[in-house]
């Protein structure tokens, strides 16, 4: 039997906290409640246990060996990799929580794009390694101000002439009148492992990665339900494949209707109902995909 926990660290706080802690639990790992829980818990199987850590400190807990995988952003996997003794390995990408990491200067400012910027020049950020490497490329002369927060007010505080920061509506940029005038790289939430796990934590990392891309598949999904005329079926079978075809059974004592069962995807759900209704449908039940492996 395999008694191997496996150790996975996931943000402490925020909105991808949040997003990252529900897949989880939606993929089967059954734990404590949000107000019951500390700064690690176990599953109830015993077979998981979260370390609830700043985001930008995963990537170090991992190549510690504190973690066994982590979930945080790209940007901050990045970022922090001129620090770690081992490279971690991207071993999904979660395709949620997406920003990118962009140069921006005051809208006064006459720049238009990093080759119109001064030779010496002033920068703020959260990300000092990615930034001085972007700068070199450029071949700019570039301080480096690294600062943990609020990075955006920096140019109005004279700290900085330009700022390196993570953004995804753009808002805080405007509202700071701030303007783009590059974007460094483009980041998701991804789960990271250490290179090293032994056989048995792999096979674990795989089981688990199967229950989220269950949980993923299944979110733009919905299973539907309905009494059809059986002469019908063909033509229900054209616009309704489903993942192969609609299930089909018998009604009792009813020869004339079957019942489909089929999983549509939800963003086409209410034009499958009018084409069933149009085609004699009854009885239409839609219902909730918690997990889908295929």
């Amino acid at each position: 039997m395999n008694t191997e926990i496996l150790k996975i660290a996931i943000p402490n706080k925020g909105r991808l906290s949040e997003k990252i802690y529900e897949l989880l639990n939606k993929a089967g790992l059954v734990f404590e409640t949000k107000k019951d829980r500390g700064l690690k818990v176990c599953t109830q199987d015993g077979k998981y246990i979260l370390i609830f850590v700043r985001t930008q400190d995963i990537p170090r807990f991992l190549d510690a060996g504190v973690a066994d995988i982590g979930f945080t952003g790209w940007d901050i996997v990045c970022e922090e990799a001129p620090n770690l003794q081992n490279q971690l390995d991207k071993i999904k990408d979660l395709e949620f929580g997406g920003c990118d990491m962009v140069v921006a200067v005051k809208d006064e400012d006459t720049y238009k794009s990093p080759s119109d910027l001064p030779e010496c020049i002033n920068v703020a950020t959260s990300f000092p390694n990615l930034a001085k490497k972007y700068f070199e490329k450029l071949g700019k002369k570039a301080k480096i101000i690294e600062v943990s927060g609020a990075v955006e007010i920096t140019p109005a505080l004279g700290l900085s002439d330009v700022i390196v920061d993570i953004t995804s509506s753009g808002a805080t940029l405007k509202s700071n009148r701030l303007r783009v005038i590059d974007t460094i790289m483009s980041s998701t939430a991804v789960v990271v492992a250490r290179k090293n796990l032994i056989e048995e934590k792999q096979s674990k990392v795989q089981t688990l990665l199967r229950a989220l891309d269950s949980v993923i598949d299944a979110k733009e999904k919905k299973y539907l339900m309905a009494n059809v005329p059986k002469k019908n079926l063909d033509k229900i079978k054209e616009f309704m494949p489903g993942l192969s075809s609609p299930t089909v059974m018998t009604l009792w004592g009813n020869d004339d209707c079957v019942v489909i069962h089929v999983v549509v995807d939800k963003d086409k759900i209410y034009d499958s109902i009018d084409a069933l209704k149009n085609l004699g449908g009854e009885g239409i039940l839609i219902l909730t995909v918690d997990q889908m492996v295929r």
